[in-house]
């Protein structure tokens, strides 16, 4: 059931497994295990050297992949109203960790000004209502969001979720709004 239950949500969470760096996997079994028909030096160079090779060469295609979801449009609008990708990543940060009690972090699209902006809003608040913004970007800082992994380190908790934020989408949204 849990191999059936894994293989359904796979395409699911593809996008999300996508963003950690896989690593190579241990045989379950020595090299030498496959004697006589083929020898642990085949074995061990084939595992070490070329599986190797494909696992780092697929983190290296993944991490280009993403440098190029959050390029375009998208990125140079973050340039042209946060000043750099890194400002605007800790105005959003800084504006989430800023939200007292619960609530959210936005990246919004100020379509009478065409500008992306940075909003907290507190509680259910919606973005758009209470603000004019677009919702692009939101970053749920309700305690119920992190507190089991993180505690009350909510910076932490908004280091991590850069990790995992699906640019593909956020873009997508911007250029929705632009229209």
């Amino acid at each position: 059931m849990l191999a059936s239950t894994s293989r359904q949500l796979a395409p699911a969470l593809g996008y999300l497994g996508s963003r950690q760096k896989h690593s190579l996997p241990d045989l379950p079994y020595d090299y030498g295990a496959l004697e006589p028909h083929i020898n642990a030096q085949i074995m061990q160079l084939h595992h070490s050297k070329h599986h190797a090779a494909y696992v780092n060469n697929l983190n290296v295609t993944e991490e280009k992949y993403q440098e190029a979801l959050a390029k375009g449009e998208l990125l140079e609008a973050i340039k042209r109203d946060f000043g750099s990708f890194d400002k605007f990543k800790e105005k959003l940060t800084a504006a989430s960790v800023g939200v007292q009690g619960s609530g959210w972090g936005w990246l919004g699209f100020n379509k009478e000004r065409g500008h992306l902006q940075i909003a907290a809003c507190p509680n259910q608040d919606p973005l758009q209502g209470t603000t004019g913004l677009i919702p692009l970007l939101g970053i749920d800082v309700w305690e119920h969001a992190y507190y089991l992994q993180y505690k009350n380190v909510r910076p932490d908790y908004l280091k991590a979720i850069w990790n995992v934020i699906n640019w593909e989408n956020v873009t997508e949204r911007y250029m929705a709004c632009k229209k």
